[in-house]
């Protein structure tokens, strides 16, 4: 019998195999997490398993242990109080901070490195103390070591508390393009301690104030104006005025995660990526220079206009947008957003085609058609946008 009669003679047949996985995990706001008589963390980690002892492992961004060295004994301390529950299985390990730890696969391969030789399994606990940079990068080895090992983010910048730290991704930078490896893996617990964000310098202050303006502007027009009636006290990085700041963006990206209808990215939209394609690329040309948040800032006024020259969004609502951010301590222009490549094209319009591949062939751009009001477009007029460009030159050298 001939292959072909074997095969006619054996339809094919096809089975649907379908589940679904329900996620949940606290996001903590609290102060003094490493105080002796603070439960937040222990009661995270015992949640599942109350009776049990749990094995821990702590990596701490090393700018941190640098600016606040005590920190380290307060960790121990908090571990030896609470040692019936906590099972802490060496000091902190110390790793570098920001864009380095995700632009250089030597330190993800030390952290895995460690993981194997205190055998940390799959009920272990992964703690990563930072921000965003080292989360990122923590996470992606805790959720590719075992296939997933618990991990528990405790964020330490106002970029990651209020945005990327409650959020559901990591991953690191590969071929100058950022977080190009990465998986989609829920904390198990996230724990936002005022205090770390108190102690900041001020330009890391400023900068995370970025997410929050971005989440209000495609999102909330109430925490917009929040923002414009507060900006006095935001500017002074008053107590208070942080403190809710962080919890109202953190609440607002975490609805959109949890009732966006796309929590994994399978689509090709990215409504929290507003102001972010051009961002990430003014990011990789100034080599990080420009933080992530100011490259946002940046990445929004820039859209804005844009929308405006487009009939989006009405004429002197960009005018409000920048003169917000600016009024919260951000420069809004850069010189690299006027390199050119080799093919003669502006070398920003280059994160248009990175962003779609980033999305998954599709370009999807949020843009804004209201104070709180985001609209996808799915293609933007180069030419409008060296319009735009143009604007913000002008407007900064006025």
């Amino acid at each position: 019998m001939t292959a072909q009669a074997r095969h006619e003679q054996i339809p094919a047949t096809t089975h649907w195999q379908r589940f679904s996985v329900s996620y949940a995990f606290p996001v903590v706001f609290t102060e003094g997490l490493f105080d002796a008589d603070n439960p937040a963390l222990r009661d995270a980690v015992c949640r599942l398993e109350p009776g049990k002892r749990h094995r821990i492992i702590v990596f701490i961004d090393d700018g941190l242990v640098a600016a606040q060295p005590a920190l380290l004994t307060s960790i121990a301390d908090y571990m030896r109080r609470h040692a019936a529950a906590l099972d802490l299985v060496c000091d902190p390990v110390a790793v570098p901070g920001g864009e380095k730890i995700k632009s250089d696969l030597h330190f993800v391969e030390s952290v895995q490195q460690t993981l194997f030789d205190w055998h940390i399994d799959r009920h272990s606990y992964v703690v990563a103390i930072g921000g965003g940079a080292v989360l990122d990068a923590i996470g992606l080895v805790a959720a590719t070591t075992h296939r997933g090992v618990r991990h528990i983010r405790i964020p330490t910048t106002v970029l990651a508390q209020n945005d990327s730290g409650v959020g559901v991704k990591n991953g690191v930078n590969l071929h100058g393009v950022k977080n190009f490896i990465g998986t989609f893996a829920p904390p198990f617990a996230v724990l936002n301690d005022l205090n770390f964000i108190v102690a900041l310098p001020d330009r890391d202050k400023i900068a995370g104030m970025a997410e929050a303006v971005k989440v209000a502007l495609i999102r909330d027009a109430e925490f917009f104006a929040w923002i414009e009636r507060n900006a006095d006290d935001l500017a002074t990085f008053d107590r208070a005025a942080m403190a809710t700041m962080i919890r109202r963006c953190a609440e607002l990206h975490m609805r959109q995660i949890s009732q966006g209808g796309d929590p994994f990215e399978s689509g090709s939209a990215r409504p929290l990526d507003y102001g972010h394609w051009s961002a990430h690329k003014l990011e990789s040309v100034t080599r990080n220079h420009v933080r992530h948040g100011e490259a946002v800032a940046i990445g929004m006024a820039l859209d804005a206009r844009y929308a405006v020259l487009m009939g989006l969004l009405a004429e002197g609502e960009e005018l409000r947008i920048c003169a917000l951010l600016e009024y919260l301590g951000f420069d809004l222009w850069h010189p690299a957003l006027l390199k050119n490549g080799t093919s003669g094209e502006l070398v920003i319009l280059e994160g248009l085609r990175e962003f779609r591949e980033h999305l998954g062939g599709a370009l999807t751009i949020t843009l804004l058609a209201g104070l709180g009001v985001g609209v996808e477009v799915h293609e933007i007029d180069h030419a409008r946008m060296g319009q735009a460009l143009a604007w913000l030159r002008d407007r900064a050298s006025a």
